[in-house]
């Protein structure tokens, strides 16, 4: 039987929005941070303090010295979502004005002008490519990635359209130590944690 397409958006509306109940009852109950994409829901497990939360920190703090006082380096809720596609996500740093920030509900992804994620030990995967894919189709114009577990991470740009739809064209890699370019500004990324650093010496386990 052939499904007409108002009853197919119809079934991936309900569907998605089931998953978001689900999602919801389990956000005060299971520790991590869960999100739903198209291939269902992520639970990322993150350790509440640590080179993680250390480096969301660093990042929110840069930012926010060098950006204009009505645009905010956001590291709190509400989540990212765009329900005509499925995706619901919660970017580690949202770079938003004030403005856009007073809504009920989520966030428009649209209003975001960067994503910044720290790569989870747990599952880079979700960073490096789930939201690499999820990002561009949402319309968020710059996303950064930082990776604690290899002190690397890239900055992507210029959303253009491809057969797999919306991709980001323009990769920019950096090694920690230099200067990245996040939308408009510049900030260091000297001195972020990595994942199995000794936090009395700051330098690489052995």
């Amino acid at each position: 039987m052939t499904i007409a397409p108002d009853n197919a958006q119809q079934g991936a509306t309900h569907q998605y929005r089931a998953m978001r109940d689900v999602v919801e009852s389990m956000d005060d109950t299971l520790p991590g941070k869960f999100e739903i994409t198209k291939e269902g829901i992520v639970h990322d497990m993150m350790a509440p303090i640590g080179p993680h939360e250390l480096t969301t920190l660093h990042l929110r703090k840069r930012l926010e010295k060098a950006m204009p006082e009505d645009l905010v380096a956001h590291t709190g809720t509400p989540d990212v979502e765009a329900e005509a596609e499925g995706i619901m996500r919660h970017p580690d740093v949202m770079v938003i004005a004030w403005a856009d920030m007073d809504v009920p509900g989520s966030f428009d992804p649209h209003t975001l002008i960067a994503a910044i994620e720290v790569v989870s030990r747990s599952n880079p995967d979700n960073d490096w490519v789930g939201k690499m894919r999820d990002y561009p189709l949402i319309g968020i114009p710059t996303y950064a990635v930082f990776d604690p577990r290899t002190g690397t991470g890239a900055v992507l740009t210029d959303i253009h359209a491809t057969p797999d739809g919306p991709r980001y064209a323009t990769r920019k890699d950096f090694v920690y130590g230099e200067d990245v370019t996040i939308a408009d500004w510049t900030i260091s990324t000297d001195n972020l944690p990595r994942y199995g650093e000794d936090r009395g010496t700051g330098q690489p386990k052995p």
